[in-house]
């Protein structure tokens, strides 16, 4: 008898109302649109790149990527072993990365494969406890509202630190060990004018942003990295800089190349590759994985071991060195970083539709005028 009350007991305090992101910007508008422009917004239904990705690994893992990416699905066991797709009907699997879900997190425990989210315990039928990192929080008609130090310290690492597939390959490693949320949160999710809520009862005139910008916002492209051209007779020099808290490359789908020319008077004379950035094994920063028969592979989940990797680590700088002969006074040599969010490798193993996706992106550009020699 005892021993069935406690089941009885665990089953209801696992039991909570779910709160829709719908139901969250009723009194939350700023916060809710600003989450509503951000990639954790994206989920299985409107993002094209993860959305095929899945289907094809599904092929062989099922959608396991449903722990971060669609973390409020209720059959989250289903979905993991096939026996389960992602419904359209459901609103907690549209919601993505929900508010609701986030802000129950107790727990974030280190884990070898990924680490892994404990959530607050909620009792049914009664108002669900919030966790956030305000303090003195106000209390809601919906709601309970607790201060809680994982969301200062812990909370990004749940998904943001490091995850393996099925046959231990990493393949996503973004935060070091020493690294906390901290660093997220600073670049992130800085402070932004505006009301936490519609009431303002408490007077609050900043709020964390939830846009969560990142690489698709210009002005955080820009900041990421550091370029500086020097000149060595005919060798010139390249430095890029990573200036950000964790590996250039986080993003297995994404390229990351530099576009090195030399233009005298109106004409290009020199560039450091013809067709394709990636024939600069030195300039195009990609990670790569290999099958189990050691051939490529673009789909992560069916990865053995990792392939040609350029990288550049935190906080590091790696020198670039080309040879071009016939340098004159007056040359411009102008370097440029860009980013794509899909690697040509995906458009043709996932045929994918939406361009922007294959549209490079400009992270950085600067100038150099080769002057007369002393």
């Amino acid at each position: 008898m005892k021993k069935f009350f406690f089941f009885a007991l665990f089953s209801i305090l696992l039991s909570a109302n779910y709160l829709t992101n719908k139901s969250c910007s009723e009194c939350h508008e700023n916060i809710y649109d600003e989450f509503q422009s951000s990639m954790h917004s994206k989920t299985y239904f409107n993002d094209e790149l993860h959305r095929k990705v899945a289907q094809k690994a599904a092929i062989q893992d099922n959608y396991d990527c449903s722990t971060c990416h669609m973390p409020s699905a209720k059959n989250q066991k289903g979905l993991g072993d096939g026996t389960a797709k992602p419904n359209s009907i459901s609103q907690r699997d549209k919601d993505g990365i929900s508010c609701f879900y986030c802000h129950q997190i107790a727990y974030v425990k280190k884990a070898h494969i990924k680490n892994k989210i404990i959530l607050t315990r909620q009792i049914e039928d009664y108002k669900p406890t919030i966790y956030g990192s305000l303090k003195d929080p106000q209390e809601s008609d919906k709601h309970t509202m607790t201060h809680s130090p994982i969301y200062t310290k812990y909370v990004c690492s749940g998904c943001h630190s490091h995850k393996r597939n099925s046959h231990d390959t990493l393949i996503f490693d973004a935060m070091g060990d020493n690294m906390d949320s901290k660093e997220c949160i600073k670049c992130h999710m800085p402070l932004v004018d505006g009301k936490v809520e519609n009431m303002d009862k408490k007077s609050r005139k900043q709020h964390h942003d939830h846009s969560f910008n990142g690489i698709h916002d210009m002005s955080m492209r820009h900041k990421g990295i550091d370029l500086k051209i020097k000149v060595f007779g005919k060798r010139i020099e390249v430095d890029i800089t990573n200036k950000m808290p964790h590996p250039l490359i986080i993003q297995v789908a994404r390229l990351k190349y530099l576009e090195l020319t030399v233009r005298r008077g109106k004409k290009i004379i020199w560039r450091n590759y013809k067709n394709n950035p990636g024939n600069d094994r030195q300039g195009a920063f990609k990670i790569d994985f290999l099958g189990i028969d050691g051939k490529p592979v673009v789909i992560p989940a069916f990865a053995y071991k990792r392939g040609f990797v350029n990288n550049i680590e935190a906080k590091k700088t790696k020198k670039l060195n080309y040879v071009v002969s016939g340098l004159k006074k007056g040359d411009i040599i102008t370097a440029s970083m860009f980013v794509i969010l899909a690697k040509p490798s995906c458009w043709k193993t996932l045929n994918l539709q939406n361009s922007n996706l294959k549209k490079p992106m400009l992270l950085k550009s600067i100038t150099y005028t080769i002057k007369a020699k002393k």
